[in-house]
């Protein structure tokens, strides 16, 4: 990955961008922005589909072509902090590199033992399924301006896998 701006264009492989996960997310109303409610098997795929819903928010994903890919990574100490930067990450490159439209997110690298006063912080690194944003193609719905800490949650008990965060739009 590079420091600044743009990346290299990855090409993704047929097999990469043969699936779509099943959408596990939602969302909810709030009075001035918006809440994104996302959830999965594990934690890893509850954050795989809060990613995704940001960029659904942002137009209808069924009409993005996965001909690119993006990497991101993100680090913090705790969970919250986790999701947070890794969305903010997600939104980087839509902002940063010319509006790239993400249709699947795919966690790659998922290292939470380290975190919450451990040896190391918590990681996540992912790869971005999409294509640039092109408004004849792709329907514009709602920008989302900035990630929030407000009302996170965070539940990774053995029955609950699932997210909650705000976003600004």
């Amino acid at each position: 990955m590079e420091d600044e701006g743009t990346q290299d264009v990855i090409k993704p492989t047929p097999e990469e961008v043969a699936t779509i996960p099943e959408v596990k997310y939602e969302y909810l109303d709030h009075p001035a922005d918006v809440q994104i409610h996302a959830w999965g098997a594990n934690l890893r795929e509850a954050y795989e589909q809060a990613a995704t819903a940001m960029f659904g928010y942002m137009t209808e994903i069924d009409t993005v072509e996965m001909t690119e890919v993006r990497e991101v990574e993100a680090e913090a100490d705790d969970l919250q902090g986790l999701l947070f930067h890794f969305l903010d990450e997600c939104l980087f490159v839509f902002s940063c590199d010319p509006f790239f439209i993400t249709r699947k997110v795919v966690i790659t690298d998922w290292v939470i033992d380290g975190g919450d006063g451990g040896d190391g912080a918590m990681k996540v690194c992912a790869r971005l399924y999409g294509e640039e944003f092109q408004l004849g193609k792709h329907p514009q719905g709602t920008e989302v301006k900035a990630i929030t800490y407000a009302s996170m949650q965070v539940y990774d008990e053995p029955d609950q896998h699932e997210v909650f965060v705000i976003v600004d739009i």
